[in-house]
């Protein structure tokens, strides 16, 4: 299900940083921190035990969250206009599903290099996401979609 623009609007979210890059930066950046001083924080096995699952779930979540988009036929890039609201599938769920599959895709990465910076900056990456491309996609959205989006904002929590 989605929500069709009433809008005419040519605008957009104005997210002009690629989202995925302020996951991988972090991570770049523990990773070279895990070289200088390694930091590891759980047992080998352990940490390949949760890492498949996250990296599964961030995979899932990012590739239906995708073809939802393509099947609605509305951008990915948020420096250009929405078409729809998408309100079904992982939708129901977060508002964000692509960020959050993005981040267990981060911390299933993280979990396989075992490496403690990356899952101590895994917050730092969240809020950093929230401050510079949801907040200002959720401005967005409200001008564009109103009461719509507004009543999906209510009812459907921001990460999970």
């Amino acid at each position: 299900m989605a929500q069709q623009s009433t809008s005419s609007s040519t605008s957009h979210a104005g997210v002009w940083i690629p989202p995925p890059l302020l996951y991988i930066v972090p991570f770049l950046a523990a990773w070279l921190l895990h070289a200088l001083v390694p930091l590891p924080l759980l047992p080998a096995g352990i940490a390949l035990v949760l890492t498949f699952p996250l990296l599964a779930l961030g995979i899932i979540l990012c590739v239906w969250s995708i073809g939802l988009f393509r099947h609605f036929k509305t951008s990915l890039v948020p420096v250009r206009p929405t078409a729809a609201l998408v309100l079904s599938g992982p939708y129901q769920l977060t508002r964000n599903p692509m960020y959050v599959g993005l981040l267990c895709l981060y911390l299933g990465a993280a979990l396989w290099q075992n490496n403690g910076w990356a899952l101590i900056l895994a917050p730092l990456v969240a809020w950093i996401v929230q401050r510079i491309v949801i907040e200002k996609e959720e401005r967005y959205l409200e001008h564009k979609f109103g009461a719509a989006y507004l009543q999906y904002k209510a009812r459907v929590r921001r990460w999970l």
